[in-house]
């Protein structure tokens, strides 16, 4: 007997963060101590990353139907839907945060080559990639280094891929300075009678390893993503994957080529778990077991130990079960491509997985055992509302002075210097998003990213958004508003919210007050996606995103679950852009003005009010909102339309009329407080422009939809008045928006 085929202990168990029950759990289902390679197994596919053991019960209540529906949340490696002639749109967001935290370039970049490869091994080219970035204090050194090595490592693993980001987010905040948030999204077109599923299928199929060799890098990963970041957490920088953008081109013309033939009869990705995961995923699935000889994986270093084999997460790796007799065809294929296509097992009869070592067997486990809605344990934590909460919902906004109107123009110039407002223009523009010639919206900025739909006259659009300090102040409202967010993003551009994917980053599940924002979440996503008829296609969750102190207590992140959208433009003339025109254009905005400075950059940032209550958010006007201006659209009626948000209404105006350096002059309303006006955070609401020969046929389709409108004032040609007010030129104002954020990271 060898180390790998000794028994396991229970102090080796919790070592793998295993508990004592779940140890015994073990021993119950195979019936005797499993040893140290078996354990190992258990330990990774148990872990809340590949699990779901804690938040489980609580995804499931989440909507799943959907008109457009091809795959189901959980169905595949990414969800479908349906776009018409004959095509799908696959997408999907995840998280690398435990590992960007270590090493912000290899931890964002494999993260951007683990979600493009979730959309391809389902036979989809990706066509499109955004992300959702969060980061502590800009004034810390940490930071900066941080946010240099993640946008780095996103921007060169993605141009050299060669598929265009087309939108994204950057947020900051003290709550996140040890703990970033790195979560990618990428979308892919397929046509839909191609779809290639993660499901083994045919006694005595091959089983082949596509792609790079297998190296030590990325073990334990996804055991590491279950568990807080403490002082010792650069020790396990094992854990951390690399990339090679390169080879993963190369997997996906190949994969791609592959998919077109009838010789795949399943294929994962390697991801979290390596080997591990996809043998027991693909095996539960098609109900089959599988005989795996890591004799034959192609190997990086010559010493690797069996465990080591199967938890390895080196990147561009793929699993496929090839159909009987097509062996020599997918070997040549990846020949072609300059990469490995080992045969290392076969599908077998039952549902063991067993895993071999020189004609020894190493490991033997049930596949169902180890995986989601099988034997993986499935937990119903305690939680509890915070004592803070009862207190920050009573808060009053009567208590902040409401400004002069020198002193809101004062206020104004602060607001867009904040790194969360200012542009991110730094970051952009070390992404490619133009390569491939599908992006819309280099030329034509928009609330979403839009990409064209090769051989037709639809569009996507694309978004990724979550105001976590709103999530912080009221988890199930703030939850709400990003799903509804996101759908004011793809209306504003244009299209119909079609359906979302969701990263649920939060801290330890173990944590009553945690649990209680996981589950006011999950209830205020629901509301929302059924309310906007966009069912969950897929996700991720991600919890102990929280540092750990040296006494032994810990911080938690801000609940962000961040919100990926999908939404159809059936016709790209419809491609709605955010700013103004011309001189002349009438300037209106839809959807009520409160007196609603809650949970605002402004009430944050510059007054310094932490808590607060969510802002103003009423669902059905909302909807009526922007069934109105997707109406608008549709009759071409409107100039352009940009939806209030972080910033509020004068950050709104401003981006509208910095793309051609035009200006505006507007008023005000005396029945709402100036600062709630100018900067509140009120949620619906939405502003457009129009000519003024297309004034009447507005008028008439907002009476059609019964939604206040407001005459704010007209664009200028370059000067900013405010209540009759100089405020300035816009020009003025873009220099200052636009070099904010670079002039801090260099100072």
């Amino acid at each position: 007997m060898n180390a790998s085929t000794a028994p396991a202990t229970l102090e080796q168990a919790q070592e793998m963060g295993l508990t004592p029950d779940e140890f015994q759990k073990i021993q119950e289902i195979l019936g005797r101590v499993p040893n140290f390679t078996e354990m190992c197994i258990y330990s990774v596919m148990w872990s809340e990353h590949c699990s779901y053991k804690n938040s489980i019960k609580y995804l499931k209540t989440l909507p799943k139907e959907g008109e457009h529906m091809l795959v189901k949340a959980g169905e595949e490696n990414a969800g479908i839907v349906d776009i018409g002639d004959g095509l799908g749109c696959a997408f999907k967001i995840e998280s690398h945060n435990h590992p960007s935290a270590l090493e912000p370039y290899q931890g964002a970049a494999t993260g951007v080559g683990g979600i493009n490869r979730d959309i391809f091994t389902m036979g989809a080219r990706p066509i499109a990639q955004l992300n959702s970035l969060r980061f502590g204090d800009l004034n810390h050194p940490r930071t900066k280094w941080l946010l240099e090595g993640v946008v780095k490592g996103i921007g060169d693993y993605g141009n050299s891929f060669g598929v265009p980001v087309v939108g994204g987010e950057v947020f900051f905040d003290p709550c996140y300075q040890v703990n970033p948030l790195v979560n990618a999204m990428s979308v892919g077109i397929l046509e839909t009678d191609k779809i290639i599923s993660a499901t083994a299928s045919g006694v005595g199929n091959a089983v082949y390893i596509v792609g790079s060799a297998t190296g030590k890098d990325g073990i334990q990963g996804a055991s590491f993503a279950s568990k807080d970041i403490t002082a010792d957490s650069a020790n396990d920088l094992p854990s951390v994957q690399v990339g090679d953008p390169f080879q993963e081109k190369l997997l996906l013309e190949a994969t791609l080529e592959l998919a077109a033939t009838d010789a795949v009869r399943g294929m994962q990705d390697m991801g979290a778990a390596g080997i591990t995961c996809s043998t027991s995923e693909m095996s539960a699935a098609g109900e089959v077991g599988m005989d795996i000889h890591l004799d034959e994986v192609p190997l990086r270093q010559d010493d690797m130990q069996p465990f080591e084999i199967l938890l390895s997460e080196s990147q561009e790796r793929m699993l496929v079960v090839v159909a009987q007799g097509q062996e020599s065809l997918v070997e040549g294929i990846f020949e072609k491509w300059d990469l490995h296509a080992v045969r290392i097992g076969v599908v077998t009869e039952g549902n063991q997985l067993r895993y071999f070592q020189g004609g020894e067997l190493i490991a033997e486990v049930p596949a169902d055992t180890l995986v989601l809605g099988g034997g993986a344990p499935v937990y119903d934590r305690e939680f509890s509302e915070p004592a803070w909460f009862a207190d920050a919902q009573a808060w009053d906004a009567s208590t902040v002075p409401v400004p002069t109107l020198k002193e809101a123009q004062g206020i104004a110039e602060q607001l867009i210097e904040l790194p969360n407002i200012a542009s991110k223009r730094w970051v952009w523009e070390q992404y490619d998003s133009m390569v491939g010639t599908l992006n819309r919206g280099t030329n034509r900025p928009s609330d979403a990213g839009v990409v064209s739909v090769r051989g037709t006259k639809k569009a996507l659009a694309l978004t990724v958004d979550c105001n976590a300090r709103y999530v912080e102040m009221d988890p199930e409202v703030g939850t709400a508003i990003a799903v509804a967010e996101a759908a004011r993003n793809i209306t504003c551009s244009g299209g119909t919210p079609s359906a979302i994917t969701n990263c649920l980053n939060f801290g330890n599940p173990y944590n009553p007050e945690v649990y209680w924002q996981f589950v006011k979440a999950i209830e205020g996503m629901s509301r929302s996606c059924r309310f906007f008829n966009t069912p969950v296609t897929c996700g991720n969750v991600s919890f102990y995103n929280q540092s750990a102190k040296p006494d032994g207590t810990a911080v938690a992140v801000f609940p962000t679950p961040t919100i990926g959208m999908v939404g159809i433009i059936e016709d790209t003339d419809h491609h709605m852009s955010l700013n103004f025109s011309e001189k002349g254009e009438l300037i209106f905005m839809l959807g009520a003005s409160t007196n609603c400075i809650n949970a605002s950059e402004y009430l944050s940032s510059i007054v310094g009010v932490k808590r607060s209550p969510a802002p103003h958010f009423d669902l059905e006007a909302e909807g009526k909102v922007q069934g109105c201006v997707r109406k608008a659209i549709e009759r071409g009626c409107i100039e352009a339309a940009h939806d209030v948000s972080d910033g509020g209404l004068f950050v709104t105006l401003l981006e509208m009329a910095m793309p051609k350096g035009l200006g505006f002059d507007v008023v005000t309303d005396d029945d709402i407080r100036l600062d709630a006006f100018l900067f509140g955070e009120g949620q619906g609401r939405i502003v457009i422009s129009c000519k003024e020969n297309q004034q009447d046929r507005l008028l008439d389709l907002i009476e059609e939809f019964d939604i206040p409108i407001v005459l704010l004032g007209h664009v200028t040609k370059g000067k900013i008045h405010v209540d009759g007010e100089a405020f300035g030129f816009c020009q003025e104002w873009r220099n200052t928006y636009d070099n904010a954020l670079e002039e801090e990271l260099m100072d």
